[in-house]
């Protein structure tokens, strides 16, 4: 039976909970209420460029998140520039994996890696091996320090600190292990191509949003942005947005808009969403014409004058010649010591890093951005929202309950879930 669904929320959560319900054949109302759909994976303008809402990259893993894009009419070859993991560092240190079985690929790219001595490589190696044999599970309360406890300085410096930041945007001393081994279980375990990382060519905004709500406006869907939805109300028919009558309803905006909307009706869930706490990031955009990196996406050592864990060459992405993306995970501390400060420090660490050969000029800042509320912090234990909330009311985001931190995939994965669960 098609039924009457809204959907609250245009990020690639919502988005995708849109795609899957139309696809099932339900009417589908779309709430936005910026004027663009993306969420906090969108391309912005900074005056005469238009740049992504900071820097975001995709593994092979994200299984559904490329089949999603690709339900939509994207071309994936030309959408991203795919190559094996690799944390290449300026001073020549790191691993690449080479093409091949995941698992396979990680063990010769440790006996290769660069800066670690045979024991490092030996010890590494081996406690690999005991995460797979325990099935990459771990006790709920450890943090990534604790478990890697036994790990060398160099090979938590070199690999595990920054996949820790990179994917789950919390410190290794605070993030959750267990959820960095599902993390690693997936690129490792997840087949061919898992690990490897697809980075963007296109904006933000052209590898969903835009053919998502072409695709959303073909299929017979209504798409309202700029759009606040003010209140939500439950009566014996079904549910009410704003006093239009709705079969169902997904809530896929942020999880402070969910609790409001959702407290009238479900108090404690609401209560639930409001305990998340939330690590920012920050994006420092540079100009340098004619300058290359040695990659297009390079691993830094952090600091505590030296904020960002990686750098990409947006010109060697195609993206725009000349213009480089520095990004500061974790960055609590940096936003308290303001953004100009930030950018005046990673302006300086870019120049420390890459020989004076890598700028042919004297790079110059041209904006910097901070996502205060970028993800959830992903610590040990953590107890996550449930999707469902009441019959035919769900939640979507990469906040909810489920096997990933905040990334993409897990935006959409909870998307889908949730277009399932509400209609029930």
């Amino acid at each position: 039976m098609a039924l009457r669904l809204a959907v609250v929320g245009g990020g690639w959560a919502g988005l995708a909970a849109a795609v899957r319900a139309t696809r099932a054949g339900h009417h589908v109302t779309l709430y936005e209420m910026a004027s663009q759909l993306g969420g906090r994976a969108r391309s912005v303008n900074a005056g005469a460029e238009v740049l992504d809402n900071g820097q975001h990259i995709l593994i092979g893993a994200y299984a559904r998140t490329l089949a999603l894009m690709g339900e939509v009419g994207v071309d994936l070859a030309a959408a991203f520039h795919r190559r094996p993991l690799e944390l290449r560092y300026p001073d020549g240190r790191g691993l690449r994996m080479p093409p091949g079985p995941a698992w396979l690929g990680f063990t010769r790219a440790v006996l290769g890696c660069q800066g670690w001595t045979g024991r490092d490589r030996r010890r590494l190696l081996f406690t690999a091996s005991r995460w797979a044999l325990s099935r990459f599970r771990c006790a709920p309360e450890l943090t990534v320090a604790q478990l890697c406890r036994e790990l060398p300085a160099a090979v938590r410096e070199l690999l595990i600190d920054p996949l820790c930041i990179a994917a789950l945007n919390t410190p290794a001393a605070q993030a959750s292990a267990a959820v960095l081994l599902r993390v690693l279980r997936d690129a490792l375990f997840g087949g061919r191509g898992s690990a490897d990382l697809l980075l963007p060519r296109l904006p933000l905004s052209a590898l969903l949003p835009q053919p998502a709500a072409a695709w959303l406006r073909q299929e017979g869907a209504e798409l309202r942005l700029g759009c606040r939805v003010q209140a939500l109300h439950r009566d014996a028919a079904g549910w009410q947005i704003d006093g239009e009558a709705f079969d169902a309803v997904v809530l896929a905006c942020s999880a402070a808009e969910a609790a409001r909307l959702a407290q009238p009706w479900a108090p404690a869930w609401s209560w639930h969403a409001q305990q998340l706490t939330y690590e920012p990031i920050v994006t420092v955009w540079l100009r340098c014409p004619g300058a290359r990196l040695p990659a297009p996406m390079m691993a830094l050592a952090e600091g505590p004058q030296a904020p960002a864990q990686f750098a990409f060459d947006l010109g060697a992405l195609g993206v725009a010649p000349g213009l480089f993306s520095f990004v500061v995970s974790g960055a609590r501390r940096w936003v308290d010591a303001g953004l100009q400060a930030t950018a005046a420090a990673v302006l300086e660490q870019a120049q420390q890093a890459f020989a004076p050969a890598t700028w042919p000029g004297t790079p110059t800042l041209l904006h910097v951005r901070a996502e205060k509320r970028a993800t959830f912090r992903c610590t040990p234990g953590l107890d996550r929202p449930p999707p469902a909330i009441l019959p035919r009311l769900a939640a979507a985001g990469d906040y909810v309950d489920g096997p990933y931190p905040a990334t993409l995939e897990g935006a959409v994965r909870s998307g889908e879930a949730a277009a399932a669960v509400s209609v029930r």
